[in-house]
């Protein structure tokens, strides 16, 4: 089965760059910063809406464009909110600016978890280091809409106590008893962690889910996929209730310069999230 595309209509507005003005910077783990952003055409402004998981191609003006995940939900919209890691000369370009200064966007582009699909179901999101970044977008709209939505579990692995993305905003949700928390550090060297300490799979023998009713959205470094979809299948979940995005290698946002080829798909357009079942026997997938 081919992956769903959940793209909304788009007009060519989508793949000309947009002028968005740098709203706010607020500083989050070493190396990485959440950047406000609001488009400054109106127009622009007014059809911009998207999907928790698809991207945008952000252009530093004068320097080059790299696609960055949407951190903030559709549910609140007026403000693109991205989390970017120092890491290429785009990123540390833009790293260079301040609120006021002016970036360009194109998209969003690509393929989206299906919160349609999620809504009536238990929610199960898994996420390492950065991929928290995404998975963000996923998490708040389902907050936002919470009585639409069973159980749901946010599992996350970190490197260690001083690498959590989001720290405080997490913290903030911590009083919530709609949300399960599960966290982990890979290492904790201060000994200052109360919670796992372990790789975030070591978190499932903590947890109890009902194979028929959980859908889960998966966002991490490569390797965690292959042993968190492991741990997944001994919970015996479907293959098609797991969704991993695969942002891997992305350039052009269009499935044109084929950088991101996996198997059959263009991570940019037929993802960058997929559905486990349509891309498990692509060996280079995860």
């Amino acid at each position: 089965m081919e992956p769903e595309v959940q793209q909304k209509n788009k007009t060519d507005l989508v793949f000309q760059p947009q002028l968005a003005r740098i709203e706010r910077i607020l500083p989050q783990i070493s190396g990485h910063r959440l950047f406000q952003l609001k488009l400054i055409n109106e127009e622009a402004a007014e059809q911009f809406s998207h999907l928790c998981g698809q991207f945008i191609e952000l252009t530093v003006i004068g320097v080059g464009e790299a696609p960055i995940s949407i951190s903030s939900p559709p549910s609140r919209p007026g403000t693109i909110e991205i989390c970017v890691r120092k890491a290429g000369v785009v990123t540390s370009a833009l790293f260079k600016l301040h609120p006021g200064d002016q970036v360009a966007i194109r998209g969003p582009f690509g393929n989206g978890f299906p919160l349609d699909e999620l809504k009536g179901k238990d929610v199960m999101l898994i996420a390492g280091g950065l991929g928290l970044a995404p998975l963000r977008s996923l998490l708040l709209s389902i907050l936002d809409d919470r009585a639409s939505f069973k159980d749901l579990v946010l599992m996350y692995g970190s490197r260690n106590p001083n690498d959590i993305l989001f720290k405080y905003e997490l913290l903030g949700m911590m009083n919530r008893t709609d949300i399960k928390y599960f966290f982990s550090v890979d290492s904790d060297d201060e000994g200052i962690w109360k919670q796992y300490v372990g790789v975030v799979t070591g978190l499932f023998e903590r947890i109890e889910v009902n194979p028929e009713t959980t859908f889960c959205a998966l966002c991490g470094p490569p390797i965690m996929y292959r042993f968190v979809i492991q741990e997944l299948k001994k919970k015996k979940i479907p293959m098609d209730q797991i969704f991993v995005s695969l942002e891997r290698m992305m350039k052009c946002g269009v499935g044109k310069c084929g950088h991101c080829t996996i198997g059959k798909y263009y991570c940019c357009t037929d993802g960058p999230v997929f559905r486990y079942s349509d891309i498990l026997d692509i060996k280079e997938a995860v």
